[in-house]
C-alpha cells in the first residue's frame, strides 16, 4: 500500500482530480476498486489528489511534454523518460515508458536494449548520445562532459536540447517521489538488508577476523 492517503472519489478536488479520476476511472472509487487499463492500481493519481495543486502541477508536466509545440521527437524523448526511470531504480516509470516507446513504434529489440544500451548495436548515434545524456541527467546528477553536449548539439537546436533536459529531469523526480512513498509498481520492500549470519558467534565480529 502507499505511504500517504488515498483519496476517494467522494473527497477529490471539482478541477483536474475529477477531471482525471473520470479519464481513467470512469465512474468507479479508485480507492475502492483500484485499476487502470495499462493495469496499474492507480495510486500514483489517489495519492496526488491530496494536493490537488500538486495534482494540477503533475498533469500540466505531463501536457508539457506532449503539447503539438514541442520541438523535440517524442521518441528520443521516450528514450530519456525510460532510462531514467531504469537507472533510478523506479518499476512503475520503467514499466509505462517501455509501453510509450513501443506506441511509438519502437521495436521490441531496442526497447529490451535500454538497460544495457552501452554495448548494444540497435541504435542510431544520436539516440546513443541521447541515452548518454540521461544517464548524465540521473546518474552523475547532472554532471555532463563537454563531449557529451557537443554532440548533441549537432542534431539538436537549443531548444530542443533545454525540452530533453527538462523533461528527462522531470521522471528524475518523479521515480524518487514513486519510491520514496511507495506508489504503483514502486511499492516494494527495500532489497537492501543485512543477511544474517549462520550463528550467533559471528555477531560483532568483524568480517576479515579469522579468529586467530
Amino acid at each position: 500500500m502507499p505511504r500517504l492517503r488515498q483519496i476517494p472519489r467522494a473527497e477529490v478536488d471539482q478541477g483536474t482530480g475529477l477531471r482525471m479520476y473520470n479519464l481513467l476511472f470512469g465512474d468507479r472509487d479508485p480507492v475502492a476498486e483500484p485499476g487502470t487499463a495499462t493495469g496499474t492500481p492507480g495510486n500514483w493519481w489517489t495519492v496526488f489528489a491530496g494536493s490537488p495543486d500538486a495534482l494540477h502541477h503533475a498533469v500540466q508536466g505531463f501536457a508539457y511534454y506532449r503539447d503539438p509545440k514541442r520541438k523535440l521527437d517524442p521518441v528520443l524523448r521516450e528514450l530519456g523518460q525510460t532510462r531514467v526511470s531504469w537507472t533510478m531504480e523506479t518499476q512503475f516509470g520503467y514499466s509505462q515508458h517501455c509501453k510509450s516507446l513501443r506506441g511509438l513504434g519502437v521495436s521490441e529489440e531496442r526497447i529490451a536494449a535500454i538497460p544495457h544500451w552501452q554495448v548494444a548495436d540497435c541504435y542510431t548515434e544520436n539516440e546513443r548520445a541521447v541515452l548518454a545524456y540521461a544517464d548524465c541527467l540521473s546518474s552523475q546528477h547532472g554532471r555532463t562532459p563537454q563531449p557529451v553536449m557537443d554532440k548533441l548539439k549537432t542534431f539538436l537546436s537549443d531548444e530542443e536540447i533545454l525540452e530533453l533536459t527538462y523533461i528527462t529531469t522531470l521522471y528524475v523526480m518523479h521515480a524518487i517521489m514513486n519510491r520514496a512513498l511507495g506508489l504503483e509498481f514502486d511499492d516494494i520492500e527495500d532489497r537492501i538488508v543485512e543477511i544474517a549470519a549462520p550463528d550467533n558467534g559471528a555477531v560483532g565480529r568483524d568480517f576479515l577476523d579469522t579468529g586467530r
